[in-house]
């Protein structure tokens, strides 16, 4: 339903809608003048709870705000009200509102996986999809988590985290053998049965079931040194020492959990932080903590239910949900994730015993999270202070982009966008330019800075149309990498875009490009140097440096993707079976290109018509033969 009332706003605008909405459950949006969508909430009856909003009185500030700013609603029924907040959750993700909880930082988690799709089992880390055949581990709270636990689990089980291609081509054992972190069944070091009572074992620790799993070694190694096989003891002990490494590293390890995730929320000066365990077969894979975007009108309840029901989203949910806050509707969240998930979820607050214990170390940690995210703002707010008048800047700046560019004899030039603000690095916003323009003459910095900006703020014009001081996608400084030259020529394309205005400031090194002696160039001004100790020198140079790493990397990944293709590819009607011909006739792709239309007509499968346009593929087309 979207119907939209002419010459009306607010309140007069939501009641025209209520006098057609039905009362089922479902999902409605508000949308401000420019057509953003600036709320969206879920409804048990749409028409009663659309209608609170028509009174015009009784509301904070915030829902004030939200109901004035609205111009237009749309509205989506559902069959339960369990679908409506599963749909609502979904909508808030993808559209981020301006008054809604929203949970930021949503990366996807690792997994440890024992991939079985081959006939030797393989232990590596996974993200995304699970559509490998094997059995996965998770989630853990990091990438440096579940490294850490693979390296150990590597000593303790000693299977192979190596590809099949480089299992299928391995003619003697390679260095983790050697450092006994693998079993080497690649060289037949090890029986296929042998490696499959260590894929067991392992299965069973990552199960839970390590207490088992190291008696059971704990008695081979008993055997073995009566035996006097010292050298199998040894092994056997270390094996041991990995396993009781990794139970020790990962914390608390609860008796009475099984499989659990654990939202613990604090609030410190302003700033909410939630702290999320995982738990699973009764061990702690770690935690995590959120820092999701609120208002100081809300309440903990609505932020907690909000960013659970978000959370889930996307990942898998465990058979329980411990949280540290009572909520509203606890019944409809866990009906909600039940249908989400496909099986029974419980959604708890408990208040005594072992879980009342997780759920008051979460929050534990989520204070102290708070404390040191506060901390950090503090000294990030101080810094963007020092910019702002070291500069010249009216305000503080709340967005600073950062440009440079990379490439080598002009081949394969990548320009970089990183973006700074008062929570430190945003590394969700990095943006990187492949350089399109013919134009270019290899090694034209002016050329490529021209394109990359225009191409940024051509989008953004086109995206978010004027300029808006309020808008978090608009910068408020630019940092270019060079001097007098490039802040010309980001001034000149600025001025064409008609947004002339934005504060940019030109970082060059100094006469032998030494760290340290920068100098800075603002329009209308002499260039100059900070302090040697300023802070905000050292920040300067922080991002500068931090811009400088991302372009080489973008442009050593192009490169790598550049060096991978055969110009061979690119001709039609050449598959794998000719192009193998013509290179095994000629050498290399350079020699194809050499060729005459005659010597290319006879290799096995390439006829005339197809050999003359190889020919012409290098040649334009110039010549005949």
């Amino acid at each position: 339903m979207n119907d939209e009332p002419a010459n009306l706003s607010g309140p007069e605008i939501i009641r025209d809608f209520v006098t057609r909405l039905p009362g089922k459950p479902g999902v409605y949006r508000m949308f401000d003048v420019k057509g953003d969508a600036i709320y969206v909430g879920k409804a048990r009856n749409l028409k009663n709870r659309v209608s609170s909003y028509a009174r015009g009185q009784g509301h904070n500030n915030r829902i004030a705000l939200m109901i004035s700013l609205t111009v237009n609603m749309e509205f989506v029924t559902t069959e339960t009200e369990a679908e409506a907040l599963l749909l609502e959750a979904n909508l808030i993700k993808k559209l981020k509102p301006r008054f809604n909880v929203i949970l930021r930082d949503d990366k996807s988690f690792p997994y440890i996986l024992i991939a079985k799709d081959h006939a030797v089992a393989q232990l590596v880390k996974h993200r995304g999809s699970r559509s490998r055949k094997g059995s996965y581990y998770g989630p853990f709270a990091s990438a440096g988590a579940v490294n850490q636990s693979l390296n150990t689990l590597q000593k303790a089980f000693l299977l192979r985290s190596c590809n099949d291609s480089v299992y299928a081509n391995r003619s003697r054992p390679c260095l983790l053998h050697q450092i006994k972190r693998c079993s080497a069944p690649c060289v037949g070091y090890i029986e296929m049965d042998a490696y499959n009572e260590l894929v067991r074992e392992a299965e069973n620790f990552l199960e839970g079931k390590s207490q088992a799993v190291k008696a059971e070694l704990a008695s081979a190694m008993e055997a073995a040194s009566d035996a006097l096989d010292f050298e199998t003891a040894a092994r056997l002990r270390d094996r041991i020492q990995a396993m009781s490494f990794v139970t020790q590293s990962q914390g608390i390890n609860p008796q009475t959990v099984d499989e659990a995730d654990i939202f613990g929320l604090a609030q410190e000066s302003g700033q909410t932080c939630i702290q999320v365990f995982f738990i699973r077969s009764g061990q702690n894979w770690g935690t995590r903590a959120y820092f999701p975007r609120t208002d100081k009108s809300m309440e903990i309840a609505e932020i907690l239910a909000s960013f659970v029901s978000q959370f889930y989203d996307d990942k898998p949910i465990p058979r329980q949900v411990l949280l540290s806050h009572d909520i509203e509707e606890l019944d409809l969240l866990a009906e909600a994730l039940s249908t989400h998930s496909g099986h029974r979820v419980e959604v708890l607050v408990p208040q005594r015993g072992e879980k009342r214990s997780l759920v008051e170390h979460a929050v534990t940690n989520a204070r102290e999270a708070g404390g040191r995210k506060v901390a950090e703002s503090s000294s990030q707010a101080k810094l963007l202070k020092g910019v702002a008048e070291a500069f010249g800047l009216p305000e503080t700046p709340k967005r600073i982009e950062i440009y440079d560019n990379s490439h080598i004899s002009g081949t394969n030039p990548v320009g970089a966008m990183v973006v700074a603000g008062p929570d430190g690095l945003m590394k969700s916003q990095y943006r990187k330019f492949n350089m399109k323009s013919e134009d270019l003459v290899g090694g034209d910095d002016f050329g490529m800075m021209r394109e990359m900006l225009t191409r940024r703020f051509s989008r953004l014009l086109k995206e978010e149309g004027e300029r808006d001081a309020e808008s978090s996608t608009w910068p408020d400084l630019l940092l270019i990498d060079g001097g007098a030259g490039q802040l010309s020529a980001v001034r000149g394309v600025l001025d064409d875009l008609g947004v002339g205005d934005l504060a940019v400031v030109g970082v060059a090194k100094g006469p032998d490009r030494d760290a340290g002696r920068e100098h800075f160039f603002v329009a209308g001004k002499p260039s100059f140097m900070l302090a040697a100790r300023d802070p905000v020198f050292y920040y300067i140079q922080r991002l500068r440096d931090e811009a400088h790493r991302f372009a080489i990397g973008s442009h050593r990944a192009r490169r790598t993707k550049a060096m991978g293709v055969n110009p061979l590819d690119e001709i039609a009607g050449i598959g794998p079976l000719r192009k193998k011909a013509l290179l095994r006739s000629f050498g290399s792709a350079k020699a194809v290109s050499r060729a005459s239309a005659g010597d290319l007509a006879q290799v096995e499968g390439v006829n005339t018509a197809l050999a003359q346009a190889i020919y012409d593929h290098f040649h334009d087309g110039a010549e005949r033969q």
